[in-house]
C-alpha cells in the first residue's frame, strides 16, 4: 500500500494540475468547506469489530436551499439530499435510481434510457443546474447527463425556487454538486460488472499537491450492452479539479468536467401500445425486441470550466463568485424508429395484421453554449436576542441554443419478427432549422433569516431581467419578474420543527399571442407548504436521522404548454393547472450498522384550463404518479466471525400515470402500468475493500412505464445484478 501511495501521488498530482479550472460552488452536505477525501469507510476495531463508517449518509445541510450554511432544519422548505454515501452504499449508477427512495420525485418513465435523467418533480420537469449554475439544457431535454460518479451529492429541492434562483419550473431545482479537492490524501478505484454486459472503471484521488494547493482526480469509463437487442453504450467522463489557498481567508477553487457519449442501437423506445400495455393478436412484443435500428447512432461532446472564487473578510462576512462556461453538443445522423403506426389493422388475413410498422428516419443535432456567473455576499449580524443571517447577489445568465433536423420515411418492420433494412439505414442530414435562441437573464437577490430564540422566519426577493431573441420568428421580447419566498421554522429542543412557507417562481414565454397580439407574458407560479421537520437530535450520537414531512398546494398559471419544448404557434394564453400532495421521507443511519431510506408522495394534478390546448383540461400531468411508497432497509454484522457481510432489501411502488397530455399527440390519453419492484443488495466490507452486488427489479417485474402515444410506449427496466469490486485509500 505505501508503495502504491508514493507512486500514485505524483501521478495523480501531476495530471489534475494540468487540467484546471471548471464551475464549482456547493459545499459539503453539512455546510462546511471541508471534502471527505474517501467518503464511506471501514475499520476494525481493537476487539475485531468490523464498522463502516458513512458519516454524511443522513443529511444536516445543503447550498441549494439557501446559498449560504443554513441547516435543513432551518430551511422552511421540503429539500432532499441523496449524499455521496448513500449513492455508494446503495450502488445508484445514475440520477434516476438515486431518486428512487425519494419522495415527490419519478424517474425511469423513459425505461433503461442511456442518454438522459428523465426525473418530474411535483408533476414538473425540475431545471437542472450543476454546482448552483443552471446547465446548457436543450430546447427539449432539460439534463444534460452527466454522469452521477462525477457528483459528491443531488439536491432536489422541491417547489417554486426563482426568489434565489430565477427563471425556474413549478416543481423546483435540481442540483449537483462536484466532488471536491481535500487537504486529506485519499479515494478508490473501483470496477463493476453486470447485466447486459455492463463493465465499468471509476476512480478518484485526491490530496495536497503542496501546503497551497489540494488537487483531485475523477474519472470513468463505460462499456455496456443495452437490454434491447443491438443497442450499445460507451461514456468517458474526467473531472479534474484543484483548490488553490491564496492565504487563511482566500481560496480559488477550479473544476473540469468532460464527458462523451456513444449510443448505438436505439433506446428502446416507441413500440405501440398493442403488444405491450394491451393486447395483440399476435402475442407480446418482447422487451429485447429493437424496433429501431442496430445503425442507429447518438454521439455527444459536453464539457464545463469555471471557478469558484471565496473570500472571508471576517468571521461574520463572506464573498463567493462562481463562474462557469459550458458547451454541449450532441447529435443522431441516424435516428430510424418505429413510431408510424401498425401498416395493417384492419385484414386479419393478411400476414402484416397487427405486425408490420412504419419506421421514419428522425435525424436531430443541436448545440448549446452558455455562460453563468453569480456573486454574492453573505453575512452575519447579531442585535441582542436577534441574529441576522443577510444574502445579497447578482447572477447573470447567457444561453444560446442552434437546432435543426430532418424527418424522412423508411420502411417497415415486423415488430414480432424484426429484419433490418440497410436501405433505411443512412445519414439523412438537419437541412431543417428548429431552433435558433438566445435568452440573457439577469437578476438581483436578497435573502434574510432573522433568528429570535428558537424561531427562524426567512425572507427573500429578487428581481429578473430577461432578453429572449428567437431567430427563427424573427420573435425579441424582454420580460422582467419579481418573485419573492417567505416562511418561519420552530425547532425545538428536540429536533422538531414545524414549518410554513409561501414561494413563488416564473418562466418566460417566448412568442405573441393569438387572440390578443399581445407579447406572451411569462408564467407564474405560487406553492404554500407546510409541514414539520426532525433531526434526531435528542436521540444517541450513534443514531442519525432526518425525517421530513409536509403537504403542499401549487398552482401556475399563464403558461401555453405545460409540456416541455419549443412555444407552438397560433395559441393563446392562460392555462392554469394545480399539483397539491403530502409527502413524508426519512433517511437514518443507526450505529453505524443499520440504514433506512422511505418515503411516501400522494401527487393530484389537474389541468384546470389550457387556451391552447382546450383538450388537456381535467388531465392529470404526464408521469405524474398519485401515489409513491418506497423501502429500503440495510443491515451490516459487525462482531463475529461473519462481521462486514451485510445485505438490504428494497421495494419501490408507483401507481398508474399518464403518458402524455391528449394535445400533445392528439390522442386518447393513455395510463401507463403501476408497478411494484424489489431492490436487493449483499455486501462485504474489510478496512480498504468492498465486494457488493446489487440488483434491481429483481423480479424481473415485466411492465410498461410510459405511453405517450399508440406508438410511443416503453418497457420499464427489467432486472439488472451488478457487482462492483472497489478500493479504498
Amino acid at each position: 500500500m505505501s508503495c502504491f501511495r508514493r507512486a500514485a501521488r505524483p501521478l495523480l498530482f501531476a495530471g489534475t494540475a494540468l487540467a484546471m479550472l471548471s464551475p464549482a460552488y456547493a459545499q459539503d452536505n453539512n455546510g462546511t468547506d471541508t471534502v471527505a477525501a474517501t467518503g464511506v469507510q471501514t475499520t476494525r476495531t481493537d476487539n475485531g469489530d468490523i464498522v463502516v463508517i458513512a458519516r454524511n449518509y443522513v443529511p444536516q445541510g445543503a447550498q441549494t436551499a439557501t446559498k449560504t450554511d443554513i441547516p435543513l432544519i432551518e430551511t422552511p422548505q421540503s429539500i432532499s439530499v441523496v449524499t455521496r454515501d448513500q449513492i455508494d452504499l446503495l450502488n445508484f449508477t445514475d440520477t434516476q435510481q438515486a431518486v428512487r427512495y425519494t419522495a415527490s420525485v419519478f424517474g425511469e418513465s423513459y425505461g433503461p434510457d442511456p442518454r438522459y435523467d428523465f426525473v418530474t418533480v411535483r408533476g414538473f420537469t425540475p431545471r437542472q443546474y450543476i454546482d448552483g449554475l443552471a446547465v446548457p439544457a436543450t430546447t427539449t431535454i432539460a439534463a444534460t447527463g452527466v454522469d452521477l460518479y462525477a457528483f459528491e451529492s443531488l439536491d432536489i429541492l422541491k417547489g417554486p425556487s426563482s426568489a434565489l434562483y430565477g427563471l425556474a419550473p413549478p416543481g423546483g431545482i435540481l442540483n449537483e454538486t462536484s466532488r471536491r479537492p481535500s487537504s486529506e490524501f485519499g479515494g478508490e478505484i473501483e470496477a463493476k460488472y453486470g447485466s447486459h454486459n455492463f463493465a465499468e472503471g471509476a476512480m478518484t484521488l485526491t490530496g495536497p499537491a503542496t501546503p497551497w494547493l489540494d488537487v483531485r482526480f475523477t474519472g470513468l469509463y463505460r462499456d455496456a450492452d443495452g437490454e434491447v437487442d443491438h443497442t450499445h453504450t460507451q461514456r468517458l467522463l474526467a473531472s479534474p479539479s484543484a483548490t488553490l489557498k491564496l492565504g487563511d481567508s482566500t481560496k480559488l477553487t477550479g473544476l473540469l468536467y468532460y464527458q462523451y457519449d456513444k449510443v448505438e442501437g436505439g433506446a428502446g423506445g416507441f413500440l405501440p401500445i398493442w403488444g405491450t400495455l394491451l393486447d395483440n393478436p399476435n402475442g407480446r412484443i418482447s422487451r429485447k425486441t429493437n424496433l429501431d435500428d442496430p445503425k442507429d447512432l447518438f454521439e455527444r461532446h459536453q464539457y464545463g470550466v469555471g471557478y469558484d472564487l471565496e473570500h472571508r473578510f471576517s468571521d461574520t462576512l463572506t464573498f463567493h463568485s462562481n463562474t462557469k462556461w459550458s458547451d454541449y453538443h450532441e447529435a443522431t445522423p441516424i435516428g430510424l424508429y418505429s413510431g408510424g403506426g401498425f401498416v395493417n389493422t384492419t385484414d386479419p388475413t393478411l400476414p402484416s395484421y397487427y405486425r408490420d410498422l412504419q419506421q421514419y428516419n428522425f435525424s436531430y443535432k443541436e448545440s448549446v453554449r452558455s455562460f453563468a456567473t453569480d456573486n454574492r455576499l453573505d453575512a452575519t449580524i447579531d442585535a441582542g436576542a436577534i441574529r441576522n443571517k443577510l444574502l445579497l447577489g447578482v447572477d447573470y445568465r447567457n444561453i444560446k441554443n442552434v437546432a435543426a433536423y430532418n424527418f424522412v420515411f423508411a420502411g417497415v418492420i415486423d415488430a414480432f419478427d424484426p429484419v433490418y433494412d440497410p436501405t433505411y439505414e443512412k445519414d439523412v442530414g438537419y437541412p431543417f432549422a428548429y431552433n435558433n435562441q438566445s435568452v440573457k437573464q439577469t437578476g438581483v437577490y436578497g435573502q434574510d433569516q432573522i433568528k429570535i430564540g428558537q424561531l427562524f422566519v426567512m425572507l427573500g426577493g429578487r428581481y429578473d431581467w430577461v432578453d429572449e431573441n428567437a431567430r427563427l420568428s424573427g420573435i425579441k421580447q424582454k420580460q422582467h419578474k419579481f418573485t419573492y419566498r417567505v416562511g418561519a421554522n420552530y425547532v425545538t429542543a428536540s429536533g422538531l420543527a414545524p414549518y410554513i412557507s409561501y414561494s413563488t417562481s416564473f418562466e418566460p414565454v417566448i412568442g405573441t399571442d393569438s387572440v390578443t397580439k399581445q407579447p406572451f407574458k411569462p408564467s407564474s407560479v405560487r406553492q404554500w407548504e407546510g409541514g414539520v421537520k426532525y433531526d434526531a437530535r435528542g436521540l444517541p450520537k450513534d443514531v442519525k436521522l432526518f425525517a421530513t414531512l409536509a403537504g403542499f398546494d401549487i398552482k401556475e398559471s399563464n403558461f401555453v404548454s405545460p409540456q416541455i419544448g419549443v412555444t407552438p404557434v397560433f395559441v393563446t394564453q392562460g392555462g392554469e393547472v394545480e399539483v397539491y400532495g403530502a409527502e413524508a421521507e426519512i433517511v437514518a443511519r443507526i450505529h453505524e450498522q443499520l440504514t433506512i431510506n422511505a418515503s411516501y408522495s400522494y401527487n393530484h394534478s389537474k389541468v384546470l384550463s389550457a387556451p391552447g390546448e382546450p383538450a388537456d383540461v381535467g388531465y392529470p400531468l404526464p408521469t405524474t404518479p398519485k401515489h409513491k411508497a418506497s423501502l429500503f432497509v440495510d443491515y451490516t454484522l459487525q462482531s463475529g466471525a461473519l462481521a462486514g457481510i451485510g445485505g438490504g432489501v428494497g421495494v419501490r411502488y408507483t401507481s398508474k400515470s399518464t403518458g402524455a397530455l391528449p394535445g400533445a399527440f392528439a390522442t386518447p390519453v393513455i395510463y401507463a402500468d403501476a408497478a411494484t419492484l424489489f431492490d436487493a443488495t449483499l455486501h462485504y466490507d474489510v478496512p480498504g475493500w468492498r465486494f457488493a452486488i446489487n440488483g434491481s427489479n429483481v423480479a424481473d417485474k415485466r411492465y410498461v412505464a410510459r405511453c405517450a402515444s399508440n406508438y410511443g410506449c416503453v418497457y420499464g427496466a427489467g432486472r439488472q445484478i451488478i457487482g462492483t469490486i472497489t478500493k479504498k485509500f
